[in-house]
């Protein structure tokens, strides 16, 4: 083998003015929405660690770094290919793309473009130059997403990706905030390194990927740990015994997904023993519950005395009793978080909103003594807490990402760890008082809940879920069979947004002074409803009372707006009566109806997400 060369490089100097070939085997883009959540959240964690508003545009040459991981070059016929890595350079790519239309013509915008490609001799190519991908990164960079069903898996994943990066960072809009954006910029450029390792040919690049992924560079946090663990364990017996669960739960794990394995582990210590977080303020350093999340391995080594782990008695336990126990019990709630499973919907009402973080929360309070019912009831206090709160958070615009959540969960965590049911609920209802939220606002008055909540960029992936949840629990109530999955399934079939007026200004110039306020008004909450995608496309451009006669065909919350729902429908009549809900038919619907149907979401929302359904969890 000739030389190797390995150099830790910012984005700028590994992207600037460079053009990448990747070979024909390896070229499908195959990242999914998981593995860029992880990567935006770490990146704006680590970007929020050090940035404070009102710092200098120079301060962020004092931020703290971040590394990205390595990537493997080779170089042939004057051109450098991508051996290793070029699912995180696409991703980076994608992100400049977004950071790029996201500055616009403001005047301390951060000049990303020879970072997205490069020119010579008058002809353009992306810095990952692959054929296929051209026209959809040229697109993107021009501010536009073409139908893409007929095109390649890297092409579809690209764009599917690249909406994706968008939603998130409009998640984050909150703390990187327009002020915010150039110094983000700056900081990702100039601040995030990887390690380019140079190799003079292809058979040397190959050896080195091989030798990276094969043998001992390999080994993730998780082998080390397990590694780690069996050592400690003298008896043979036992040794082989604890290797067999191992193998037996890892191997459970990863049929849920990937790195389920490495999160369900993440989970499981989180849950059990994270006693510290990293104070929020710059320069702070990482504590339990950070570095678990890290380099759990390593945590647990240097924490081992402290969790009770001296003899070999106590490691076989620590894999034979607590390992086997919480990873079955977080395989039971990933599984119910991809699929309602009777019982714990709330766990899958909770995961529509994507929130990550669900999981060390879901196993505190589990203890290994506990019966199966009780670890049942214990689960589905927290999924219901926690579906309150997000629901509560969404209505206020609040964000719910890892970073502006991760404090408060590690509180909540904390408090509830290991507790007896009753006491479970008790400290959820308190913590749900004190969350400093509901439906009417903010406590300190700076969001005004319900009553200011509509459709925008940041909303819409929340209102989906808000009305899933309120149709699907009003078509339940009434006595029809319906889950909010059935309105949150994506692909072939799949529901969306839809409003109740039609984007026509002209047939409300009466109610409205000009097209922003009728447009505002248009997005509020009470003006929208569920409907499948091929009914948007066929009436949605439609008057008002001309598309509401084909809402008798639809869900009972679309249906409702009709006569026809008020007659021979002894369920649904039996529940508004139960209820007091004031729902009933509407010939127009003028701005004085939107409010009134806005009026009308608030009543359902307060029986959806009513705080008293902890209390049905208070008794073991």
């Amino acid at each position: 083998m000739k030389s190797i060369d390995g150099k830790a490089r910012t984005i700028s100097e590994i992207l600037k003015g460079k053009r990448y070939g990747i070979d024909y085997y390896q070229r499908e883009y195959r990242w999914q929405k998981k593995q860029v959540k992880e990567l935006i959240d770490d990146l704006t964690d680590q970007f929020l660690q050090s940035h404070r508003p009102g710092n200098p545009r120079g301060a962020v040459a004092r931020y703290g770094n971040y590394f990205l991981g390595s990537i493997i070059l080779s170089e042939r016929d004057g051109r450098q290919f991508i051996v290793d890595g070029q699912q995180r350079l696409t991703t980076i790519t994608l992100l400049l793309l977004l950071l790029h239309r996201k500055q616009g013509d403001r005047k301390d915008r951060v000049s990303l473009e020879e970072l997205i490609y490069s020119e010579r001799f008058g002809e353009r190519a992306f810095n990952i130059a692959v054929e296929d991908r051209s026209a959809i990164m040229t697109a993107l960079f021009n501010n536009s997403v073409p139908d893409t069903t007929d095109a390649s898996e890297s092409v579809q994943t690209i764009v599917a990706r690249y909406q994706d990066l968008d939603e998130l960072l409009q998640e984050q809009a909150e703390d990187i905030d327009d002020a915010a954006l150039p110094y983000f910029c700056d900081w990702l450029t100039e601040k995030v390194y990887l390690i380019e390792i140079s190799a003079a040919s292809d058979e040397d690049a190959y050896t080195i990927f091989e030798t990276m992924n094969d043998r001992g560079l390999s080994l993730t946090p998780l082998d080390m740990l397990k590694g780690y663990l069996l050592a400690k364990i003298t008896d043979i017996g036992q040794r082989n015994e604890a290797a067999r669960l191992w193998r037996e739960r890892i191997e459970a794990l990863r049929k849920l997904g990937k790195d389920e394995d490495t999160d369900a582990v993440k989970a499981w210590l989180r849950a059990r023993y994270a006693n510290s977080v990293r104070e929020r303020r710059t320069g702070s350093e990482n504590k339990d519950f950070e570095r678990i999340g890290t380099e759990f391995h390593r945590w647990l080594g240097d924490h081992a005395e402290v969790l009770g782990l001296k003899s070999g008695e106590d490691f076989f336990r620590f894999i034979n009793d607590d390992m086997v126990f919480y990873t079955r019990q977080y395989v039971r709630i990933c599984e119910a978080s991809m699929r309602p499973v009777k019982g714990l919907e709330a766990v899958y009402h909770v995961a529509a909103f994507n929130f990550t973080l669900q999981y060390p929360l879901l196993l505190a309070p589990l203890r290994l003594t506990d019966a199966p019912d009780t670890i049942d009831r214990k689960i589905r206090a927290v999924a219901v807490f926690l579906d309150i709160l997000l629901a509560r958070r969404a209505v206020n615009y609040l964000s719910m990402t890892h970073g502006a959540m991760s404090y408060a969960a590690f509180l909540i965590m904390r408090d509830i760890r290991g507790l007896p049911l009753p006491e479970l609920v008790e400290t959820l209802q308190k913590r749900l008082a004190e969350q400093g939220c509901d439906f009417d606002g903010t406590a300190d008055g700076r969001r005004n809940g319900f009553a200011g909540f509509g459709l925008n960029q940041w909303s819409k992936r929340y209102i989906k879920v808000l009305l899933a949840r309120m149709t699907a629990e009003l078509e339940q109530a009434s006595g029809m069979d319906s889950t909010a999955a059935k309105y949150l399934v994506e692909g072939r079939g799949r529901y969306e947004i839809e409003h109740i007026w039609a984007d026509h200004y002209a047939r409300h110039r009466d109610e409205f002074a000009s097209q922003a306020d009728f447009s505002d008004y248009r997005n509020r909450f009470g003006g929208l409803l569920l409907l499948p995608k091929s009914f948007n496309a066929s009436y949605g451009d439609l008057t008002y009372p001309k598309k509401r006669k084909h809402y008798v065909s639809q869900n009972l919350l679309a249906w409702s707006l009709h006569e026809q729902c008020y007659e021979r429908n002894p369920g649904f009549l039996a529940y508004l009566k139960r209820e007091g809900l004031s729902f009933r038919a509407l010939e127009e619907f003028h701005k004085a109806h939107l409010d009134e149907r806005h009026a009308l979401y608030r009543q359902l929302a307060d029986r959806v997400w009513d705080p008293q359904r902890l209390s049905g969890e208070e008794r073991e």
